[in-house]
């Protein structure tokens, strides 16, 4: 969608943690760790000052907006363990229409303090005028990497010589045996100083990866893409390729979707991939906007269809215009907001988070569990339209299941149908709210599960709720995806992304499986199932794609 970058300024007023001999209050030695989605940035720690001035400057690659938030928490360095200073959840929707913001952001979760921060959004174009090299370091663009297969690959590094096949010989026949074995191979992708590793593709002369990956590029003309394949069994190169990015310069789309040679390898193999190379550019702010500004930070949790006596309170995500929306989500959007700050925890915290070894590019599931880190479904503030009353008609009487083939804008309603259910009815399990697209220059189908609201509990002890994605025919266990669990709540967030590596055409073939299941104890009699909705493909623009309820 856009890259985000953020001017790590400086903050005043931050809370004292430091204690010297118990009782008289130090000064803190604070640092900042900036998140979005799995990609964590800390800054450099300021010693002995509570109004610390860091001058840094961060860059985030921001994949689904909504869906991606910037979380910054700021964090005292200690010997022993780090304290916890306050946070701050910035809306990526608001930073996007804005353009620029330049606040100064109160923290929450503490006492006192403000943060101030610049931030900027930068547009993908297609436009070689915008890859000058900027003086300051900073990047002019990011290159998309598709890496798709390879070719004929050797099967052990005594298999090539100066490019010529030649298999060595060796009297030690299970030596031999192993040698002749198809590699396990896997591919390092490095551009400057950034090295990425794809998955693994085990006993494959003709290995199929099927990932994506990003890098920031500061001079287009000048920096290259280096690939190298390697054998996990040995370590060992099996082949290498070098490709300068000032290529991408000689086609008017910055991109190239081809075979390359590989070096030091046999003669015949090849590497599959499509380069995207893309301008980072700051478009000048609409004058006629009404900004977000301090408004783009998110101060709490989102409530869904609170009932409070006869009263329905509703509220509902942001969507933003990308991608577009039926009439049913715009709707949504005119939903109120409520005011969520009473449930801010002002506790204090344990020490800094560790960032786990994640997928790129997804979204960090299980840190965003963090109430340190602060609500990833938070809202942000500013006025909306009150909802006239047919579409509080609309949102209480969803269509059912059936009728989706024949209604594409309609809402998502959890069907009980195929569970059982001795209600003897069939009675509306919730809602869960999906944005689903196809992302062209990835070749995948993209499916973000925002939350769901309003579930059917089916144990007294509370439910644990998790989404299950199958795409339909495949139903093997290893192609199944799955969200975070979530604890005791009919109205779970989830705001996390996964993705499908198909084809446009075999997509447009296939149907969304999609069940809300109870998280349950090993041997309990609970209903594992509290709904499914099952969403045909084949009559959606995936490539403008949706987002509705």
């Amino acid at each position: 969608q856009g890259v985000i970058r953020v001017h790590l300024l400086e903050a005043e007023n931050l809370v004292q943690k430091d204690n010297f001999l118990g009782a008289i209050r130090g000064k803190s030695d604070p640092y900042a760790l900036l998140r979005v989605g799995t990609v964590q940035h800390r800054s450099k720690t300021v010693s002995r000052d509570l109004n610390p001035i860091w001058n840094e400057t961060f860059e985030f690659v921001v994949h689904e907006v909504p869906g991606q938030d910037l979380e910054v928490d700021l964090y005292d360095e200690d010997p022993d363990k780090d304290d916890f200073m306050g946070s701050l959840l910035i809306s990526l929707v608001d930073v996007m229409n804005d353009r620029i913001v330049d606040e100064w952001f109160p923290l929450s979760k503490t006492t006192s303090g403000h943060l101030h921060l610049k931030l900027e959004w930068l547009s993908l174009v297609n436009d070689q005028e915008n890859l000058h090299e900027d003086k300051k370091g900073l990047s002019t663009a990011i290159l998309i990497v598709y890496l798709d297969s390879a070719f004929n690959l050797p099967k052990n590094h005594f298999e090539y010589s100066n490019g010529e096949c030649g298999a060595k010989k060796t009297k030690n026949n299970k030596y031999l045996k192993k040698m002749e074995r198809e590699p396990s191979s896997f591919v390092l992708l490095t551009v400057g100083n950034k090295t990425q590793k794809s998955k693994t593709c085990n006993f494959s002369k003709d290995p199929m990866w099927g990932q994506a990956f990003t890098f920031f590029v500061h001079s287009a003309h000048s920096q290259s893409l280096h690939i190298e394949i390697k054998d996990k069994e040995r370590d060992s190169a099996l082949g290498t390729s070098v490709v300068c990015l000032s290529h991408l310069l000689k086609d008017p789309n910055m991109t190239l979707d081809q075979r390359f040679q590989l070096d030091h390898s046999s003669s015949d193999s090849f590497i599959k991939m499509k380069l995207v190379l893309r301008a980072l550019n700051v478009e000048e702010p609409d004058p006629q906007r009404v900004k977000a500004g301090v408004n783009a930070s998110k101060l709490g949790p989102m409530r869904v269809m609170e009932k409070a006596g006869n009263q329905q309170k509703f509220s509902s995500p942001q969507v933003s215009k990308v991608p577009p929306m039926s009439k049913d989500s715009a709707a949504l959007e005119s939903l109120p907001k409520k005011d969520s700050g009473e449930d801010l925890d002002t506790k204090d915290t344990s020490g800094a988070p560790v960032p786990s070894e994640t997928v790129p590019g997804l979204d960090e599931a299980e840190g965003k569990q963090n109430p340190e880190h602060g609500p990833p479904s938070a809202l942000p503030s500013g006025a909306a339209a009150v909802p006239t009353l047919p579409v509080l008609q609309e949102m209480r009487v969803a269509p059912s299941i059936t009728s989706l083939g024949s209604l594409p804008s309609s809402c998502f309603e959890l069907s009980s149908s195929n569970l059982d259910i001795h209600n003897g009815t069939e009675m509306p399990l919730g809602e869960i709210q999906l944005t689903v697209r196809y992302a062209s220059v990835r070749q995948s189908l993209v499916v973000l599960v925002n939350g769901c609201r309003n579930l059917v509990s089916s144990s007294n002890r509370g439910v644990d709720p998790y989404v299950r994605i199958y795409l339909l025919p495949d139903r093997r266990w290893t192609s199944r995806k799955k969200t975070s669990v979530k604890k005791k709540t009919l109205n779970p967030q989830y705001d996390e992304k996964f993705e499908f590596f198909e084809s446009l055409e075999n997509v447009k073939k296939r149907t969304l499986d999609i069940a809300v299941k109870n998280s349950r104890p090993f041997m309990s009699q609970e209903r594992k199932e509290l709904g499914k909705v099952r969403i045909d493909l084949s009559g959606e623009d995936l490539i403008k794609g949706f987002a509705q309820w």
